[in-house]
């Protein structure tokens, strides 16, 4: 290792000596059910972890959910005025509601823990103390500027997602650099400089009610169901080409009559086969990796569906609110170098960025234009997120907590990045 003063030699120490400890923590948390819609859990694990900053020396609050729907967020800073203002990113919700029958954690072998959340992203939170509780050792916590925001609706975002996401971009706008504590894609030589965005689309289709023997004359025209094909294998053609961009048409409902319910993503549909479909109704999500590729897309999107079949008409609504994209930034390029200098002198190796289609939406994406720098995956490495057969590497709780704390340190010590 090249640790190049006391301080990071002081860290890595730290960090072993405690291990046991915030292993034991990221047990105890794994084990209290905190899916997003379980306030109460959610709120227990906020509450422990709440106690752990505070025995740092750290300030707490909990921000609560009421006006979005949700449980809320956990807030922790400190005190210092030394070096750049460090936002680090976590989340306490799970995927894994009261009625998963994924409820508990077991140790597959000695490092290999399957258990809800311990990847997404329990392991990453503990991290994040880990990493806190060695600067205050190495004595530099005390002089830092550091917000910590774990929300509590990662996972499901409440609405509307201004209120939801408001305490978090408060923080961004305060930051100069962001640090998030995903899982990257499971793999510790990687990070993630780029997320893309998701948001939702709506696709409405009218067509003309008539028996079906008078279908392609003038009078009816070809029927909602043909326009809404054209529509989506235009999609295709026009834009399945273009890198990093993606367009799902996740449910399609078509025929006489459509009832399409956006809180359950589903509905009914009736017609007939001897009757011409009258409407038609898609639901879909974009992922893009920038503003400007969504809205070019979106450009070309309401090109496509302004072109119909005869005897038909369409309408696309793009909805409201959504993730956006964290760019690949020349902030965030140089912050990826910093962190893998950081991993080599620890040995640990270098470490290269995740591609973007590997990364989904997070939290993290919502610093994006309001910070110079951000990364993300700085959580524990782990496999098969969002599934009962999630599990996490516990041997890389010291790796990751030690790349973390020493990254942070460097940041203050740094000129070149106050």
């Amino acid at each position: 290792m090249a640790q190049t003063n006391k301080k990071e030699k002081v860290i890595v120490q730290s960090i072993d000596e405690h291990n046991s400890y915030y292993t034991e923590l990221l047990k105890k948390i794994v084990n209290i059910n905190s899916g997003t819609m379980n306030f109460e859990g959610v709120k227990q694990v906020g509450s422990i972890l709440a106690k752990e900053f505070e025995a740092l020396g750290m300030e707490t609050e909990w921000s609560p959910g009421d006006s979005f729907n949700r449980a809320g967020h956990l807030i922790a800073k400190t005190k210092g005025k030394k070096g750049p203002k460090l936002l680090l990113i976590g989340h306490l919700d799970t995927v894994f509601e009261p009625d998963s029958p994924f409820q508990e954690y077991t140790m597959l072998n000695d490092s290999i823990m399957q258990g809800p959340g311990v990847a997404d992203m329990k392991g990453g939170d503990v991290i994040i103390i880990m990493a806190l509780k060695a600067l205050k050792e190495a004595g530099a916590l005390a002089d830092m500027q550091i917000e910590v925001v774990m929300t509590g609706d990662e996972e499901k975002s409440g609405s509307p997602i201004e209120k939801s996401k408001e305490a978090l971009i408060k923080a961004a706008k305060w930051a100069d650099i962001a640090l998030a504590f995903e899982n990257a894609d499971g793999d510790p030589k990687t990070i993630v400089t780029s997320r893309r965005g998701s948001s939702g689309w709506l696709l409405k289709v009218k067509g003309n009610a008539a028996h079906s023997s008078q279908i392609f004359t003038d009078k009816v025209g070809v029927g909602a169901i043909y326009e809404a094909s054209r529509i989506l294998n235009e999609f295709y053609v026009q834009l399945s080409k273009e890198e990093n961009l993606t367009f799902n048409p996740g449910v399609i409902l078509g025929g006489t009559q459509t009832e399409f319910d956006a809180g359950k993503s589903g509905g009914t549909a009736t017609g007939k086969s001897n009757v011409v479909a009258q409407e038609v109704t898609v639901s879909g999500d974009i992922r893009a990796v920038s503003t400007e590729q969504l809205e070019k897309a979106k450009k070309i999107m309401n090109q496509i569906i302004s072109n119909n079949y005869p005897e038909t008409s369409a309408t696309l609504i793009f909805k409201e609110g959504g993730y956006p994209p964290l760019t690949n930034t020349e902030g965030n390029q140089k912050l990826l170098r910093y962190y893998s200098n950081t991993s080599e002198d620890l040995g640990f190796g270098s470490v290269s960025a995740v591609h973007p289609r590997n990364a989904g939406a997070a939290d993290v994406s919502f610093t994006s234009g309001w910070v110079t720098m951000a990364i993300d995956g700085m959580g524990m490495c782990g496999a098969d997120d969002h599934t009962i057969n999630e599990t996490g590497d516990l041997s890389m709780l010291p790796v990751q907590a030690k790349r973390a704390a020493v990254l942070m340190l460097r940041l203050m010590e740094n000129k070149d990045f106050k």
